[in-house]
């Protein structure tokens, strides 16, 4: 399968905050997200070739139970994934897939972290990429199908105190619960994100949502394999 990187860290965002990780960044993705803070992945993609076996044996040298698998698009290499996500579960790992739910496909897993993309996220008009994100990035169908099948959690990067109406909107029209919704600041560095994060915990506290920080961003800022 293609990736990009595979490190071990802790978990940054949210309701596995702080749980030491090892993370696997496959390549590609469908989505085009303006403010993307993994362009190796989607604008610019890198595509090393590994073996689920491989991929396998890397993982396990940390000793961790936990394997987050990212991206870029996971659910863009779905035969691969699926074979990943089962060599995984038969070892006794916690696997949670971090996915933009505009893809789906049954695989052994124990959290769904979805990240519907918002507004926010569209390119300039003008760019070559503006009509396919817009049109593809909120697929209703398999945000359910997601919150049918598996434990969930929706993940919305909110950029300004606006971007509610839309969630609000999603959340009534898709038939989303309250209790899996976090929202999460736009940004990939501490001082940006602390300019947004008091007035983002009162729009959670009025609507029943739960805030997600970036915390490997306080730490690390914006760097690669943290």
């Amino acid at each position: 399968m293609k990736f990009s990187e595979l490190f071990h860290t802790i978990q940054g965002e949210g309701q596995l905050i702080g749980v030491p990780s090892v993370f696997f960044r496959t390549s590609y993705c469908n989505l085009r997200c303006v403010w993307c803070d993994t362009p190796y992945t989607s604008w610019e993609p890198e595509d090393r070739d590994i073996t689920v076996a491989e991929s396998v044996a890397a993982i396990m040298r940390y000793r961790c139970k936990h394997v987050v698998i990212t991206g870029g698009e996971p659910f863009i290499q779905p035969k691969e994934l699926t074979a990943l996500c089962h060599e995984l579960d038969k070892r006794g790992h916690h696997i949670t897939i971090e996915t933009n739910a505009t893809l789906f496909a049954e695989v052994a897993a124990h959290l769904i972290s979805m990240s519907p993309k918002l507004r926010n996220s569209n390119p300039p008009e003008d760019h070559r990429f503006f009509k396919r994100h817009e049109r593809e990035r909120i697929c209703p169908d398999v945000i359910r199908q997601f919150l049918d099948a598996y434990p969930c959690q929706v993940k919305f990067v909110v950029d300004t105190p606006e971007d509610l109406t839309e969630i609000q909107t999603l959340q009534t029209e898709i038939g989303i619960p309250a209790e899996t919704i976090l929202l999460m600041p736009q940004g990939t560095t501490s001082a940006v994100l602390q300019q947004k994060q008091e007035w983002l915990v009162n729009l959670c506290k009025e609507n029943g949502y739960r805030y997600s920080p970036r915390v490997h961003v306080d730490i690390w800022g914006d760097k690669r394999g943290v």
